[in-house]
């Protein structure tokens, strides 16, 4: 494994489009929802829950989803459509992530679902740290009420994303990053 300051300064997200096998393990998988959990969850409320989605799983979803999508979007382009189509079918994994976010007397929605935000961040180190890439998108079914459904998501429960997981079929190529100074100030009294 890793430094872990290295492990922190090499993740990047790796495109689903370029993600291929091998495929975590169920052992991985069960290990780095094990890391995503842990993360700041202020009255131990357990505000997120996880859903996975394999590959062969993809296309009874598109069957399911493309009828939706149609409708949301008359006016795709073909080459979209097709993009969607194989939207779990694109990394061997997917990993959904759910908000349980809910009124709480001392613990405000907001931060139950910046918990499960922090999640997806630890899932997506987790990957990395295993070996794998990971890319986090949410697009149009995380919020759709419908596909959300489909998907596995309670009546009252939303997705924050899903994370798509896989071995880069190729060697990522690194971002331009921006400069420390760029984005940290001092904080001083106002004048």
């Amino acid at each position: 494994m890793p430094d872990a300051l290295e492990l922190l300064k090499t993740r990047r997200s790796v495109s689903a489009f370029l993600l291929g096998d091998p495929a975590p393990s169920d052992a991985d998988i069960r290990q780095m929802i094990e890391i995503a959990a842990r993360v700041p969850d202020h009255g131990k409320l357990t505000p997120w829950r996880f859903i996975l989605y394999r590959r062969e799983q993809g296309e009874r979803l598109s069957e399911l989803l493309m009828p939706l999508y149609r409708a949301r979007f008359p006016n795709a382009e073909a080459q979209r459509v097709e993009q969607e189509r194989g939207r779990f079918s694109r990394s061997p994994v997917t990993i959904g992530v759910i908000s349980k976010a809910a009124t709480h007397a001392k613990i405000p929605e907001w931060e139950q679902f910046l918990s499960a935000g922090a999640s997806i961040m630890n899932l997506v180190l987790a990957a990395h740290a295993l070996g794998f890439a990971a890319q986090w998108v949410s697009d149009w079914c995380a919020d759709d009420a419908a596909a959300s459904a489909i998907l596995g998501a309670g009546p009252v429960e939303r997705f924050v994303g899903f994370v798509h997981i896989g071995t880069p079929k190729e060697k990522p190529l690194d971002r331009p990053r921006p400069a420390v100074d760029d984005i940290l100030s001092s904080w001083s009294e106002a004048r």
